[in-house]
């Protein structure tokens, strides 16, 4: 279950802040629902094809996806006060590998959501709001909706997501939780080391 709530919440991550370049990207709440639909038809259309091509997924990620994630911002959070311990090159070479262990280990189970229903109930926020949550709901056969909840900031380049709770659980507190114990253990240069050999095996699978 747990492995399934962290797939759906880098799916809908994924798929929830694709690029956009009309007026919708000053609009949180449009901006997830109309790239969410877009990335989905995407998927449903080159079901097959990515089905025996699945790295054929990562191509669309980065294309679509990579360059609107705030990930400095979610690898900030995600080490915590390890975040100001390390150095510029630590931060660098962490992100880096953060960001590929998102997009290599849960891009193919974008296929597993592909039938699902999204439903977008609107989003109340206050007028000149930095911060908004932005909730989805997916409504999957034969079992209860799952609620998503996107936090996203806007900034200097507008919308960026940096955090997805899916039935409260969050992906970057689930992460901060795992690493912060490894890093008491064994030190950040080995947890980079760890994500690096992780990323490369996945890439050459």
């Amino acid at each position: 279950m747990k492995r399934y709530l962290v797939s759906l919440a880098l799916m809908l991550l994924l798929s929830g802040v694709a690029a956009a370049t009309t007026a919708t990207s000053n609009d949180p709440h449009a901006l997830v629902k109309n790239n969410s639909e877009r990335m989905l038809s995407i998927l449903r259309e080159q079901h097959k094809q990515l089905k025996k091509k699945p790295e054929l997924i990562y191509e669309l990620v980065n294309e679509i996806v990579i360059p609107n994630f705030d990930f400095t911002r979610m690898s900030r959070w995600v080490l915590g006060k390890y975040w100001r311990q390390a150095t510029p090159e630590q931060r660098q070479r962490f992100e880096n590998e953060f960001r590929m262990l998102l997009v290599k280990t849960y891009a193919t189970s974008l296929l597993e959501f592909i039938d699902d229903e999204f439903k977008y109930p609107p989003l109340r926020m206050k007028p000149g709001a930095k911060r908004v949550t932005v909730r989805t709901d997916v409504i999957r056969s034969g079992a209860a909706p799952v609620r998503v909840e996107y936090r996203l900031f806007n900034g200097k380049d507008g919308w960026k997501a940096y955090d997805v709770l899916v039935e409260g659980i969050s992906l970057v507190a689930n992460y901060r939780s795992s690493f912060a114990e490894e890093i008491r253990q064994r030190g950040l240069d080995k947890l980079i080391a760890r994500l690096a050999e992780h990323n490369n095996k996945v890439v050459a699978n």
